[in-house]
């Protein structure tokens, strides 16, 4: 203790240990640090004996603890030891014990993380910036942990509390006779403590040392309703908690997902309000697009557009919104599937795998060359290139729905080239995500390891290219020996009763994503092959199956659509107004341009007039976009400005499809097939 430094450190160390004197003579204590911090009024010698007294002091509380957890450790031992106590009453006394040794344990860590903080900012440099981010994030994360430690050690006592009351039941119990109902209900509450036991996961304790996990600060919003208004019990106020909603530093909201207690049943009010509240909106909205010659999809979205971030901001469980709409993707491409017979499917399919390359091809290569015009990374310029590129498989879906094409003897149904390249587009989306990781390392690479990076990347096509045969091939199978027996099962069963139908339909529908997914394939290919198998069954089958998944693909599409419009913001819309419509005035007219010239190649020449259909319908960006562009974003592909510009040509590009679609049928479908096509 020969250092200024290490005397002074321990200078402040000693002043926690104030609880051993009275108030007087705590105030001294701090009158007088403040002088030796001031340099007033204390000689070298008067220094040096205080801080003397006040480390003896300190260590004297060390010994005394030491010999506090030797004493502990006896208790334990003898009441271990002691047959006359029941089972419950050593559990008790022992976790009792055990939670002081802690907490004695604790108290000592904290004092020596305080000291090791103390030096360390008094090593560092006040005008080092980064030493004081990280001297503040290490601060930071020993609050964490010791708010965690705190919050175990409640959670202990809670028990221990627990294991007191069942002590003194099983005292009462031995003391005097229980009657029958007693004893019935004393052995249902036994055998309820052991279900809870068996259910409870623990999943704190197995997960916070886990790699990969951090302790975060969270704030627990309560509900509305004043609890202060009704004389609730503070048990009856934690038993509400559970459907809190907590926030982190990064402003992310989370609900809960799985209680505790899973004996009870919950239910998140949240969310239920938000699907009355997009239901009870979209009507109105619905009314008045059709009122004005606008498809009803665009209802939906206004509908979210009111609800969401940019509006009146009343959505709460925005993710889980979300995740119900992409059940409406999953039906709608079933359905589209079921109008899209495997026959049709045989004469288009060249068309339809070369089409969306060539055009996903070109768009990269203009996308480099401007990018390298305007200095962008080729990453980045890759990236929006391959988002731009796709098309909207739901809106195109909806387009078609219901119409009837009737084409001359030799002709190809355009309906058939249009969605044949949809489902193409569906299937590089997939291929896309799963290079993404790759790209996300490209724009760090060195050019010594681009090589390696190709090579990644043709190793994920061939990955691809096996996984998409190997379905093939499986949905082969199905068609030749299982998918006819099955329905023949379902409607006899279903007889008199839809439900079972509805239910094997939808089964075999996600069985079939399931298998997709599983080979890295996009789950929106497995929904639209399972419409294909089964149509391969007969006209008449595929009327009786869309009479009933209809309504429920009818009302998922509302929830998709409006989650879309939760992702519009119409204010920066406004103000980059100029800017957004020339970029999304040429996106469509690019795209629409590439699809002419490449079907132009690649249709036969009797077919030629339906590119015009074609290339309107592929001249949107796909919603997808939105998925794509958050994921770039939070992995540093792209920026918030570019993220942001991406969303509102995508929202623009899909207003605009509607009016682009109507000029091509005007132009290229007879009149008795164009009313049933628009």
């Amino acid at each position: 203790m020969k250092a200024t430094g290490f005397i002074s450190l321990w200078t402040l160390v000693s002043l926690p240990c104030g609880p051993l004197a009275n108030p007087a003579e705590r105030e001294d204590v701090v009158k007088h640090a403040i002088k030796l911090h001031r340099g007033k009024g204390a000689v070298i010698t008067q220094r040096k004996q205080w801080v003397l007294e006040s480390c003896r002091k300190l260590s004297g509380l060390l010994r005394q603890k030491n010999v506090v957890l030797n004493k502990l450790k006896n208790a334990i031992r003898a009441v271990e030891k002691d047959a006359g106590l029941s089972d419950e009453e050593k559990l008790f006394q022992v976790h009792t014990f055990e939670i002081f040794q802690k907490e004695l344990n604790e108290s000592e860590n904290s004092v020596f993380q305080a000291i090791h903080g103390l030096q360390r900012a008094l090593q560092g440099d006040y005008k080092d910036v980064v030493n004081m981010k990280e001297s503040s994030r290490q601060r930071l994360e020993a609050l964490r942990e010791a708010a965690i430690k705190e919050e175990m050690e409640y959670v202990e006592l809670l028990a221990a509390e627990k294991h007191q009351v069942e002590a003194l039941k099983n005292m009462q119990h031995q003391n005097k006779s229980l009657s029958m109902l007693d004893e019935i209900l004393e052995d249902v509450r036994k055998a309820a403590d052991r279900l809870e036991e068996e259910i409870e996961e623990h999943a704190f304790d197995d997960n916070k040392s886990v790699r990969g996990v951090n302790f975060e600060a969270v704030l627990r919003v309560e509900e509305d309703e004043a609890n202060s208004k009704r004389n609730a019990s503070k048990r009856e106020v934690e038993d509400d908690l559970g459907l809190s909603m907590l926030i982190d530093s990064q402003n992310n909201q989370y609900i809960l997902t799985k209680p505790r207690d899973s004996t009870i049943p919950r239910a998140d009010h949240h969310f239920i309000k938000d699907i009355v509240t997009i239901g009870m909106l979209s009507l109105p909205c619905g009314w008045l697009c059709t009122t004005i010659g606008l498809p009803t999809m665009f209802g939906y979205i206004i509908c979210g557009v009111l609800l969401g971030p940019s509006g009146l901001n009343s959505i709460k469980s925005i993710v889980q919104v979300e995740t119900l709409g992409e059940f409406g993707v999953f039906f709608t491409l079933f359905l589209v599937g079921l109008e899209f017979s495997p026959e049709r499917l045989r004469k288009v399919w060249k068309i339809s795998l070369q089409g969306p390359c060539y055009m996903t091809v070109l768009m990269i290569a203009f996308g480099l060359l401007w990018g390298h015009l305007l200095q962008i990374r080729p990453t980045q310029s890759v990236f929006i290139s391959t988002c731009l590129s796709l098309s909207s498989t739901p809106l195109v879906s909806r387009f078609l729905a219901g119409s009837v094409r009737g084409d001359k003897e030799g002709d190809i149904d355009y309906s058939s080239v249009l969605l044949g390249m949809l489902v193409m587009q569906d299937v590089q989306l997939g291929l896309f995500i799963a290079v993404m990781p790759t790209l996300i390392q490209a724009g760090v690479s060195t050019y010594s390891s681009i090589f390696k990076e190709i090579l990644r990347i043709l190793i994920l096509i061939g990955q691809i290219l096996f996984s998409l045969a190997a379905v093939f091939l499986l949905c082969l199978v199905i068609k030749t020996y299982l998918i006819g027996p099955y329905y023949r099962k379902l409607h006899t069963e279903s007889k008199g009763n839809k439900e079972i139908l509805i239910l094997g339909i939808t089964a075999f529908t996600f069985l079939m994503l399931t298998i997709t997914e599983l080979l890295d394939v996009s789950m929106e290919l497995g929904c639209f092959l399972a419409g294909a198998l089964i149509s391969s069954q007969g006209h008449m089958v595929t009327e009786e199956i869309m009479c009933c998944i209809e309504p429920i693909r009818d009302f998922l599409a509302i929830i998709f659509f409006a989650s879309i419009g939760l992702h519009v913001f119409p204010t920066f819309v406004i103000y980059e107004l100029t800017v957004l419509l020339f970029l999304t005035l040429s996106v469509v007219i690019m795209k629409f341009v590439l699809a002419v010239l490449v079907l132009s190649l690649i249709l036969p020449k009797t077919s030629q007039y339906i590119k015009w259909i074609v290339s309107a319908g592929l001249a949107q960006v796909s919603e997808f976009s939105f998925v794509l562009g958050s994921r770039a974003r939070r992995a540093g592909i792209i920026s918030r400005e570019v993220y942001l510009l991406i969303l509102s040509v995508t929202t623009l590009s899909l207003l605009l499809a509607p009016a682009l679609w109507r000029a091509a049928i005007m132009k290229c479908v007879p009149r008795p097939e164009r009313r049933s096509s628009t």
